[in-house]
């Protein structure tokens, strides 16, 4: 598996690095970055985070506005950031900024012109982190966190892997996407018309039958502008409520959608992380 660094920068002692590879999952060249903590230098493997952006993100949003950097090399933690979907001229698209590159929802499509590439269910659950571990000095133990859309997947890939992850956190996710726009969009156009297909990718549908439960924490902002149409996390208390799930759902007065109020409470994820990572 051969891959191509892009960009190497120092950071807090460790590496913040960028990489382009061809993705057998999407059919197509992907970017991800990878955050290594000065402990990653000292010949052990440390645990890893991925992290899973928003509608229109790439690898970069994250690592270069939260802040999280400084945290995960005092935790000794990696993190990891792929792109938010397949890219590239013979990858379908959409005009929309919701649907097509830059919004792939972490699915697997099973719809024309979709189906091609977009995967990145598969890629973010097993290529990627099966690239990681191979390539970097990180280890197998994994927590998975997200924003927005990315939050979304995180929550989904959490509670239908439990195996997989030792602890699961969002900010402001799309909690409900079979009751939201965004969501009835993308699952239409990637899913198709069988609604019951979608069910599998909600996390408050899932949460509410979860057997396997993963440690969750969500924070919320109150003043975010797509909080009631859009992101309905009444509708993830409801469902942890019901199925007696561990979930901690924070709201928070006067925060918004943006990177300001992820960088406002970064730590505190990192921390609850690290703290089921063993670190």
């Amino acid at each position: 598996m051969t891959i191509e660094n892009l960009s190497s920068n120092r950071s807090f002692d460790g590496w913040h690095k960028q990489y382009r590879h061809q993705s057998e999952s999407l059919n197509c060249e992907m970017r991800f970055a990878i955050y290594l903590p000065p402990q990653a230098a000292g010949g052990g493997k440390v645990p890893a985070l991925y992290w899973l952006s928003g509608l229109t993100c790439t690898d970069e949003n994250f690592m270069q506005k939260a802040g999280a950097q400084q945290f995960a090399a005092r935790l000794g933690m990696a993190l990891v950031a792929p792109d938010t979907s397949p890219r590239g001229d013979a990858v379908a698209d959409h005009e929309g900024y919701d649907l097509g590159q830059g919004a792939g929802f972490y699915v697997n499509a099973t719809q024309a012109p979709w189906s091609r590439h977009y995967h990145m269910y598969d890629y973010v659950l097993d290529e990627l982190p099966e690239l990681v571990e191979s390539l970097f000095p990180v280890s197998g133990e994994r927590a998975i966190a997200g924003h927005s859309m990315g939050g979304h997947g995180a929550l989904v890939l959490a509670l239908r892997n439990p195996e997989r992850y030792r602890s699961v956190s969002a900010f402001s996710p799309i909690a409900n996407p079979v009751n939201c726009p965004w969501g009835r969009k993308a699952f239409t156009a990637y899913l198709g018309g069988n609604t019951a297909d979608w069910e599998e990718y909600d996390a408050s549908l899932l949460m509410r039958r979860a057997t396997a439960k993963v440690p969750a924490l969500v924070d919320q902002g109150e003043a975010d502008d797509f909080l009631a149409e859009q992101l309905k996390p009444e509708m993830l208390e409801a469902a942890a409520a019901a199925g007696d799930y561990p979930l901690q759902l924070r709201r928070r007065e006067g925060y918004d959608h943006s990177y300001y109020f992820i960088a406002s409470f970064i730590e505190e994820h990192l921390r609850f992380h690290a703290g089921h990572l063993g670190l």
